[in-house]
């Protein structure tokens, strides 16, 4: 669906260029953007590269370890239809520690490794379950400490103080996670 809306916005872009003689200023656009859109990639890339390679320094110094078991008694709370020692909540660790450092690309592959493994447990195969929705709502609203892909589109713009938003962004996560999770408290007793 989000194809086709696209598809309809470049096709709509493209007709009214034409029927107003600017095909000229949409050339210009469309290279711009591609440019624009390259030049934000690499100084992503390098941000990501960056904090992944901070990321394997922090697991390899126990530091993500010790994360991990600071949040596996919260995620025990959160999840409490869960076993104990389900590789679930090991995907879900990961997901919530890479979240928290603000590699959300880092963080998506263990959050659908965590949702293939929360569908294996839900009854309802054609519902999303509980602890499903409840990562779901983290993961959308995710406290994170360190906003790395902001940071980088920051620095790709020659920003003055690119981290000056971390405090923001640490305050406005939590609040928002903090939404979340009461938002999903509400709707499970709701809807049990």
């Amino acid at each position: 669906m989000v194809n086709w809306i696209w598809l309809s916005f470049i096709l709509f872009g493209i007709v009214t260029a034409a029927l107003q003689g600017n095909m000229e200023a949409l050339n210009q656009a469309i290279f711009e953007g591609a440019k624009t859109g390259v030049t934000v990639s690499f100084g992503l890339i390098s941000i990501l590269v960056f904090w992944l390679g901070m990321m394997k320094i922090a697991e390899e110094a126990g530091l993500l370890a010790w994360i991990s078991r600071l949040l596996r008694p919260f995620v025990h709370w959160l999840f409490p239809e869960l076993p104990k020692n389900h590789p679930a909540v090991g995907y879900i660790l990961s997901n919530m520690t890479t979240n928290i450092f603000g590699l959300g690309n880092a963080a998506t592959p263990m959050g659908i490794k965590a949702m293939q493994e929360l569908q294996k447990l839900n009854k309802e195969k054609d519902k999303a379950s509980p602890s499903m929705a409840t990562l779901l709502a983290i993961n959308t609203s995710s406290i994170t400490i360190i906003p790395t892909t902001i940071i980088s589109v920051r620095m790709t713009y020659h920003s003055a103080n690119p981290t000056e938003i971390v405090s923001t962004t640490l305050f406005a996560t939590t609040c928002s996670t903090i939404a979340a999770l009461l938002l999903d408290r509400y709707y499970r007793k709701r809807y049990r």
